[in-house]
């Protein structure tokens, strides 16, 4: 397994990711919304609708939050030699999932027992 690949696909996608979590927190806060909406004498239909667009970045802040872990993680993997090595079975990991989630942490089996709880 070429890991040199890998760890440029997981370097890029970190920038990427690092980006967006920046670009998220430039667009400014909830209470700058709210009062330029207190101004504008808006009706509560506008300031619900600040306040749904404020909680779809949080959301997506912290699930871009989690892939900047897991790409972290996927490094380390890469030094240590464990890059590639399912974590629950320890099997390795096609290449196909590595190739379309270069951060994944389980083979397609384990994962999807893991999502059926």
């Amino acid at each position: 397994m070429n890991t040199d690949r890998y760890r440029d696909l997981l370097l890029h996608e970190r920038e990427l990711v690092s980006a967006s979590i920046q670009h998220l927190h430039v667009e400014g806060s909830l209470e700058e919304e709210t009062e330029e909406e207190t101004y504008d004498d808006n009706h509560l239909a506008d300031s619900a609708t600040a306040t749904l667009n404020r909680e779809i970045d949080y959301t997506l802040e912290e699930n871009s939050g989690h892939v900047l872990t897991a790409i972290d993680e996927a490094l380390g993997r890469i030094e240590s030699g464990t890059f590639g090595t399912c974590g629950r079975c320890g099997k390795p990991i096609a290449e196909d999932r590595l190739d379309a989630i270069p951060y994944a942490n389980r083979c397609i089996d384990c994962k999807r027992l893991e999502e059926r709880g």
